[in-house]
């Protein structure tokens, strides 16, 4: 478990390394060598002891393979000369994956690429719970993807019912994914400050034929959005014609400019008209 410590102040020590100089040189002075060595020998010694702490990074503190504590203060402090320190960056990092071919809920393969936002929080973890922490978050930033990817469709072709896709759903899948990395990344004392999809498509396999599907659905649902219109446009023709009574149509007639003016709503290209120089019922 983490432990933050205020080791004692670089500062101070510094004067009581002047202090150890004085003696020394003292001591020499007056022929006493052996002593004046011990207190040089111990002034190098303490040398050891001073570490400085830069703004947003930690020291992490072993001494004899035991764990001390760590600092997270920023300034100039001094321990115990026989520790270990070992600096941890505590800035925030992000790293982009590049995009992994994963597969679906429904079995398709899919290109997904992420972004991720972390920062060390827990210096005992990052530095002992795991190998390599950052090698980890990015193995387990992996591992998450094609978890999180197993879970929804990457559109609702197949799976109509589906409320959620890789595709439509960014704000859900997003949450889902970033979810899924904290709780790996916990056991490594690292806070996962954002995790979005940055790249999605189909795997290049299949996309020419997806793309292809994704046309034609597309199409079908622009023509019925223009035949649902063309028949209301239609129905108010008729209903203006016999409020007005401007002309009065038989069933034949009826159907045959229903016909008419669907083809002509409904068509893709201008229509030409053909003029009657005949009688009506011609």
């Amino acid at each position: 478990m983490e432990k933050i410590i205020k080791p004692i102040s670089g500062y101070v020590m510094v004067l009581i390394q002047l202090m150890i100089v004085a003696i020394t040189i003292v001591l020499i002075g007056s022929g006493q060598f052996i002593l004046g060595i011990i207190s040089g020998i111990i002034f190098l010694i303490m040398l050891v002891g001073f570490f400085i702490v830069e703004p947003n990074k930690a020291v992490v503190l072993l001494l004899f393979g035991a764990y001390k504590g760590s600092v997270k203060s920023n300034g100039f402090f001094w321990v115990n000369p026989f520790m270990v320190k070992q600096k941890i960056s505590l800035r925030v990092r992000n790293f982009e994956n590049q995009p992994l071919k994963v597969n679906d809920k429904i079995g398709n393969p899919v290109m997904v690429g992420t972004i991720v936002v972390w920062k060390v929080e827990d210096t005992f973890k990052a530095s002992f719970e795991v190998n390599d922490y950052e090698n980890f978050v990015h193995l387990q930033a992996d591992a998450a993807v094609r978890k999180m990817a197993g879970l929804y469709p990457y559109d609702n072709f197949e799976a109509e019912d589906a409320e959620v896709t890789l595709r439509s759903g960014v704000e859900d899948v997003n949450q889902s994914l970033e979810d899924e990395i904290s709780e790996r990344l916990q056991h490594a004392g690292i806070k996962v400050i954002e995790a979005r999809i940055s790249h999605l498509a189909y795997a290049s396999e299949i996309a020419s034929a997806m793309l292809q599907r994704q046309q034609a659905s597309a199409i079908v649902a622009a023509r019925r959005k223009i035949v649902d219109g063309a028949v209301g446009m239609v129905e108010m023709a008729l209903d203006d014609l016999k409020v007005k009574d401007i002309i009065e149509f038989d069933e034949e007639k009826r159907a045959t400019m229903v016909s008419n003016l669907m083809v002509v709503l409904c068509s893709d290209k201008s229509a030409s008209p053909v003029l009657n120089v005949g009688t009506l019922h011609q």
